[in-house]
C-alpha cells in the first residue's frame, strides 16, 4: 500500500533473479555483518508507487496473523525490515533459531534462515 496515495495493489518478484541478488549480497558481506542486519535491511528501500510515482512509498501489507505472513515475498523484496521484532521472533521460533536480542540480530537470522530454506548448501550458516 502506498504511504502517499494509499492505493493498494499486488506486487510480484522473479524468484530466481531476486534470490540471486539477496544471496550474492550475503555472500559478499556476511563477514562484515557480525551477525547483525545491515542498515539496508533494517530500513529497506521501498518500491515506487505505480499510481502516483512516489519513490520509496509502497509498504508491504503484512498479515495481522503471524501464521499468514508471506515470508518469501518479504525476503525477495528485501522488506523483512518492515516486520516488527515480534513477527521476526515468531519466524525464528518456528525455524528453531535463537530469537532473543535486538531487532538487527533477529532480522539477520531471519534472512539467513529463509535463504537456507531456499538453498540449503549456500553460504547461509551462522
Amino acid at each position: 500500500m502506498c504511504k502517499r496515495c494509499e492505493k493498494q495493489y499486488e506486487l510480484g518478484f522473479n524468484l530466481r533473479e531476486k534470490f540471486v541478488e539477496v544471496g550474492t549480497f550475503i555472500a559478499e558481506n556476511k563477514n562484515s555483518m557480525h551477525d547483525r542486519a545491515p542498515g539496508v535491511w533494517m530500513t529497506p528501500a521501498l518500491p515506487t508507487c505505480k499510481y502516483c510515482d512516489q519513490e520509496n512509498s509502497v509498504k508491504p501489507v503484512i498479515c495481522d496473523k503471524k501464521k499468514g505472513i508471506n515470508w518469501l515475498f518479504l525476503l525477495l523484496g528485501q522488506m523483512l525490515g518492515c516486520c516488527t521484532l515480534e513477527q521476526l521472533k515468531y519466524f525464528c521460533k518456528h525455524t528453531k533459531n535463537h530469537r532473543t536480542g535486538a531487532k538487527d540480530r533477529v532480522l539477520y537470522l531471519t534472512y539467513l534462515g529463509l535463504c537456507k530454506q531456499l538453498d540449503p548448501n549456500g553460504p547461509f550458516d551462522r
